[in-house]
């Protein structure tokens, strides 16, 4: 059986074009199979302030208006994703760019409004596999953005890490998958000010007593769902740090386990 690498990458390299030309060229090094999952880091925010939206945050989570559905669509799933794909066929990787209403790939439902209105925020409902498949067995490699659609000709701002999570699930039926959460710390944290706290190391028990005791820093408490979600949903590996765990041996880096 295949081994499938679906690796997430954040707004740290997104934002900035040397890191993310590097990034991209050593990604094309990785031998096998692999999907690529991407945010749109800032420039989102940065288009919409040109254009005089207000961006509006609650919980570290971004309210998606009509208008704001607009610009991140224009963003993910047009600039980013396809000049993601253009250098990746530069190195000579062969790529397409997706959202999730491209061949019903990633079908969602809009977020209740209640207690908080999301606006215009998708939850995954189902992930078709068949195109992925089809790509991965013809050695093209798909490149997802954090866009979805409810199969009624509506599209929806999804979280990128549940994405890539549910990506992973979902391929895990034909393949061996292995998970990876690339952002700008090289671990899970216990001092947010001190990059050389690490926890190499968490299982399920772990996380619980380091959730229990506010150890770890509540923006990464939903990345660490996803990743437990998907060990329990049979994803062989998963690991979270910066991209460095994939090109260079022995980088210190969080392994979650059950």
């Amino acid at each position: 059986m295949k081994t499938v690498k679906i690796i997430k990458i954040g707004g740290n390299i997104i934002n900035n074009e040397k890191k993310l030309s590097s990034f991209l060229y050593n990604f094309s090094q990785i031998e096998g199979p692999k999907v690529l999952i991407h945010g749109g880091g800032k420039s989102a925010s940065d288009l919409a302030k040109k254009m005089n939206t207000p961006v509006k945050m609650i919980n570290g989570r971004r309210i998606t208006d009509a208008k704001t559905l607009d610009i991140i669509t224009m963003v993910y799933a047009g600039k980013i994703n396809k000049e993601i794909v253009a250098k990746l066929q530069a190195n000579n990787t062969d790529s397409m760019g997706f959202t999730g209403a491209d061949a019903n790939t990633i079908k969602a439902t809009k977020r209740p409004s209640l207690p908080i209105d999301y606006g215009f925020a998708g939850d995954i409902v189902k992930v078709n596999i068949k195109i992925p498949v089809l790509l991965i067995d013809n050695q093209i490699t798909p490149v997802f953005c954090a866009i979805t659609h409810d199969k009624n000709g509506q599209l929806l701002n999804t979280n990128a890490d549940t994405i890539a999570a549910e990506i992973a699930i979902a391929l895990s039926t034909k393949y061996i998958t292995e998970l990876y959460y690339c952002f700008e710390e090289p671990g899970v944290l216990t001092d947010i000010n001190n990059k050389n706290s690490v926890i190499e190391n968490i299982n399920s028990t772990k996380y619980t007593k380091l959730k229990d005791q506010g150890v770890i820093f509540k923006g990464m408490l939903p990345k660490l769902d996803n990743c437990f979600h998907a060990l329990n949903n049979k994803v062989t590996k998963v690991s979270v740090g910066n991209s460095d765990m994939l090109f260079k041996e022995n980088t210190t880096h969080t392994s979650i386990k059950i």
